[in-house]
């Protein structure tokens, strides 16, 4: 076959499984490389032009970690709060230590080991965002803490690359590792200089679209085979050259223009993967490859759920945190691939981790779809865990609440509620699952409470059941939908002021009974066709813009 015709079987075959994928509710990734597992089965589809397709997807790969950099926000990290840090870092290190001794055990050398235990380390931010999106649960309490978990994952991932590069094949760090170290410090020292330079020359370049996307994609891939000739890897430079770029005001315009390009090339990426793994699938055994699929699927949810408790998180929490991080990265294929390419680890061990990532996706998906079940099935047992209170999830000091207002949410809009709230005297609670948001108001004498609303054991803290009146700002359907239907089992009374994204989820809010449903954009629209029609000197616009400032510390 010519590489053409090679390309477009591939592309063919990535489609057809990746749609199975989707339509079996699993990310395509798994398609892409089953795709690939055919390509390497049947010999009438063998790739003679292999080493070009590799090539092909070495680019999907700059260009994958280019955008990571990219998007590297660390105000992200800033939000998630120090609790979820801590509890990322442990999960990293004892997930780590846990799976070295495991693979020491299951017969792999220290080397392969260390190979295996960090794949099964790291989790999928992509299967994982994808999946709690869909759910809505991305804003949760729970939510929000795996994607600290993930953030510093990504951060170790990166760290982990640039690390193997300076290996020498025999896995010693010798003269070899020191030379690439230094000339890894030489390009991130350069990578600072270009962030200061280069956002200057966006803000030319940007005029042009095509130009801005042509720059992103030269940048790129320059920077990765700057990287390589410089002896370390294609990974390196691509986050490194993403790096540079992620203080510009261009670079979600870049990112956005990039990633159908990086999801083509990735596509042979991990095609190539699945027909490579099958090279060595004859040496994996079945006994290694079940023991580090259920490390994965039940050790990590369990090192999760002991480092959370042991924070203070209550079970619910530390339980759903716990399965949304049980599998095996995209990340985790790369670092196996790096490994075979420096002669680290055989096609065997590339073929079993592979193997153990495909089974630990496809099981954790449906664990994160059917999580809340999962929870109430498990829950007599998860609740034994929950050995320490009061430190993470903490409440202001116990009150009787009754006959009063729960406020649920109270960043942006509940900012001014809160303060019409505490001007009006009444008897209120709040409810957050921001902790700098919570500890701030906790300083301030506010009565309030961290946690999440789907919690029964936050629903009995904030007395949903004997409120009078229930103001939730929180857009997500699923938890408003929460709060009505706990109200109605509770037996409560309260009015209920909900807060809906669209005018379906409204209509859906008001037909489970909510008395009233807040649309943010209906609510400015008004205001400001009450401005047009009334104030035709837009002289209120002052005092809103004080009023406004005066909200948000301006």
């Amino acid at each position: 076959m010519t590489i053409f015709t090679e390309i477009s079987l591939v592309v063919v075959l990535a489609v057809g499984f990746g749609f199975l994928a989707h339509l079996l509710r699993q990310p395509v990734i798994i398609g892409f490389i089953v795709a690939g597992l055919v390509i390497g089965y049947f010999e009438q589809l063998q790739l003679t032009h292999i080493a070009y397709l590799e090539s092909l997807g070495a680019i999907g790969i700059a260009l994958l970690l280019f955008l990571v950099g990219l998007e590297m926000n660390i105000k992200e990290w800033r939000q998630v709060g120090v609790p979820a840090f801590l509890v990322g870092l442990g999960q990293i290190i004892f997930t780590f230590i846990a799976g070295i001794l495991l693979s020491i055990a299951l017969g792999f050398s220290t080397l392969s080991s260390f190979y295996i235990a960090s794949a099964l380390t790291l989790s999928s931010t992509i299967v994982v965002v994808k999946l709690l999106s869909e759910k809505r649960d991305l804003r949760s309490l729970y939510g929000r803490v795996a994607i600290g978990i993930l953030l510093l994952q990504d951060f170790a991932a990166i760290t982990l690359i640039l690390f193997l590069t300076g290996l020498e094949s025999d896995g010693g760090v010798g003269l070899l590792g020191v030379t690439t170290l230094v000339k890894g410090l030489g390009l991130v020292v350069l990578t600072i200089i270009a962030s200061r330079v280069l956002p200057k020359v966006l803000d030319l370049i940007g005029r042009s679209q095509e130009m801005l996307y042509l720059f992103g994609a030269a940048w790129a891939l320059g920077v990765s085979s700057v990287a390589v000739f410089a002896g370390l890897s294609i990974e390196a430079g691509g986050f490194l050259a993403g790096l540079a770029l992620a203080n510009s005001a261009e670079r979600f315009q870049i990112s956005s223009r990039l990633r159908p390009l990086r999801d083509f090339f990735i596509i042979l990426f991990f095609v190539i993967l699945g027909s490579r793994a099958l090279e060595g699938l004859g040496g994996v055994e079945l006994l290694p490859a079940a023991a580090l699929t259920l490390f994965v699927l039940i050790g990590t949810p369990l090192i999760v759920l002991l480092i959370m408790s042991a924070l203070g998180y209550r079970s619910r929490t530390s339980f759903l945190t716990g399965i949304a991080v049980a599998q095996v990265s995209e990340f985790s294929f790369i670092v196996a691939a790096l490994g075979s390419r420096l002669g680290h680890i055989s096609n065997a061990e590339v073929s079993l981790i592979t193997l153990v990532g495909l089974a630990t996706i496809f099981v954790s998906s449906y664990f994160i779809v059917h999580n809340n079940r999962l929870y109430e099935v498990f829950r007599p047992l998860v609740a034994r865990f929950e050995f320490r209170r009061g430190m993470i999830e903490e409440t202001s000091p116990e009150v009787q609440l009754s006959n009063h207002t729960v406020l649920i949410g109270v960043h942006r809009m509940g900012e001014g509620i809160l303060k019409a709230l505490e001007d009006s005297r009444a008897s209120f609670v709040a409810l957050d699952f921001d902790p700098t948001v919570v500890k701030s108001l906790a300083k301030t004498g506010v009565p309030v409470v961290y946690g999440d609303i789907a919690d029964s054991e936050v629903q009995e803290k904030v007395g949903l059941a004997k409120a009078k009146i229930i103001i939730s700002t929180l857009p997500e359907l699923k938890d408003n939908l929460i709060v009505i239907q706990e109200v109605k089992r509770r037996g409560g009374r309260a009015k209920v002021i909900l807060t809906a994204e669209d005018e379906w989820s409204a209509r859906e809010l008001y037909k489970e009974g909510a008395d009233y449903v807040i649309l943010p954009r209906f609510l400015g629209g008004q205001e400001l066709a009450k401005i047009i029609s009334q104030d035709h000197n837009f002289s209120s616009l002052k005092e809103l813009k004080k009023r406004d400032l005066k909200l948000i510390g301006g």
